[in-house]
């Protein structure tokens, strides 16, 4: 189902949105990465995919996947056939279990896709990064590339139910290694550390102004 969809749904998204995109060079060709991403839109999860030519695996929450009828199978073939993996984000146990699920995908090679911020920005600042990220990239060794992301939140307003065009912008920057950076450093300080210096770099390439503070999941989010 992935290589179905992925053959097809990213040239016709791209011919149809034609998204500006920078620095996808520096997105590795394989082996584990960390896709870190500013959040502004539900669409995120399927635009990042779509520009970027290897698999990348989010995690999504999990009522995109236990839909009845031939509108949750629809669903669950969508979700599942762009990489994502189902989470329950209101139960704690689970939410540290998607910890490991991601370590699991980082250690078959792949691409986990990221929000530091833990959800949308609903007022267009870049919020406190969580330091789950950091977590998984000195766990796993994994590098991560930040990701800059202008004007998603154009292409499918809340409370609209289809996509509309609209510029957008992805930018990729420069893979963050850490191999060797923090040995030596107290697990807790180097965790905040790294995670502070993955959202200057998407700070830098989103051009938003931070907010200072962690975000506060919204209640449709």
């Amino acid at each position: 189902m992935y290589r179905t969809l992925h053959t097809v749904v990213p040239p016709l998204a791209k011919a149809v949105w034609r998204p500006t995109i920078r620095g996808l060079d520096r997105v590795p060709a394989s082996g584990p990465v960390i896709l870190a991403s500013n959040h502004l839109s539900f669409v995120d999860s399927v635009v990042i995919p779509i520009v970027v030519p290897r698999k990348v695996v989010f995690l999504a929450k999990s009522d995109y996947f236990t839909g009845t009828g031939w509108r949750g199978r629809l669903s669950r073939a969508w979700f599942e056939g762009l990489g994502m993996l189902p989470v329950d984000r209101d139960d704690s146990a689970a939410a540290m279990q998607s910890l490991q699920t991601a370590l699991d995908v980082l250690g078959r090679g792949e691409a986990f896709g990221i929000y530091p911020e833990g959800t949308r920005s609903r007022d267009g600042r870049l919020y406190r990064g969580r330091t789950g990220v950091a977590h998984l990239a000195l766990t796993s060794g994994a590098p991560v590339v930040p990701v800059g992301l202008v004007g998603t939140e154009n292409l499918q307003p809340i409370g609209t139910r289809f996509p509309r065009r609209a510029p957008v912008t992805v930018s990729f920057g420069e893979p963050i290694r850490v191999a060797g950076e923090y040995d030596g450093i107290a697990p807790g300080r180097a965790r905040r550390e790294l995670t502070d210096r993955v959202m200057t770099a998407i700070e830098e390439l989103s051009g938003q102004l931070p907010a200072g503070v962690y975000n506060d999941r919204a209640p449709d989010a």
